[in-house]
């Protein structure tokens, strides 16, 4: 009788205890945004933190559209063959570091031209880097620019191609390291984050820095 009493107010002062809080799994489907705690976490974007830089970031939804803008630009049928296919998450990341990138080298070379380095010739002096683009078309030089940025972009276009098809390319990789910064793990992993935060910076700081210098018309520092 007394070990059942024992047993039964042991039972009792277990009730009263909470059990321990579980950690709740950190999955695309119930996951909060990171950037937007209050807003959901779109399936989409897959994984947590599968890729550098991922903070949740999609209020819009585009991730999770029926309509993938990979298959209007590069056309399934003829390209990618029947089983190929690049979710919209990837086409997005494979833009937003192709744009990112860009900035970071328009930033300094919208800077640069300001500073008062220019190539040699006299063409190319006192153009100020906010008429740059006009003195360029009146001298012939965009042309030569258009087509080496085409080129660039058709070779990039096979990549992604090829990662519909299956060959594990990450989105944005063009295997392009010859000081060899990503060859320890961790150091990659580090350099990968960097990138997209630097890249998402220059965009933002690329599109002040042309609105300023058009709206005030001086050079640097703009104001």
């Amino acid at each position: 009788m007394v070990r059942g009493l024992i047993l039964a107010l042991a039972t009792g002062a277990s009730a009263l205890v909470a059990p321990p809080a579980r950690a709740p799994a950190t999955t695309a489907l119930s996951a909060k945004s990171a950037a937007m705690p209050f807003l959901e976490r779109p399936s989409g974007l897959g994984d947590v933190d599968g890729m550098p830089g991922d903070r949740g970031f999609d209020p819009l939804r585009f991730t999770d559209s029926d309509w993938n803008m990979a298959e209007v630009i590069i056309p399934k049928e003829r390209w990618m063959g029947e089983y190929g296919t690049v979710p919209m998450v990837y086409w997005m990341r494979e833009a937003e570091l192709k744009h990112g990138r860009i900035c970071m080298l328009a930033t300094v070379g919208y800077l640069t031209v300001d500073a008062g380095i220019h190539f040699p010739g006299a063409r190319y002096e006192g153009v100020d880097a906010l008429h740059a683009h006009d003195a360029m078309l009146t001298t012939g030089n965009m042309g030569f620019m258009l087509t080496c940025v085409a080129v660039v972009e058709l070779c990039s276009m096979v990549s992604v191609v090829q990662a519909a098809k299956g060959s594990g390319r990450a989105a944005g990789d063009f295997s392009l390291d010859p000081l060899e910064f990503c060859e320890n793990p961790e150091t990659k992993s580090f350099m990968l984050e960097a990138e997209i935060t630097h890249a998402r910076l220059a965009m933002l700081g690329f599109s002040g820095l042309v609105t300023q210098s058009a709206l005030l018309e001086k050079g640097f520092p703009y104001f």
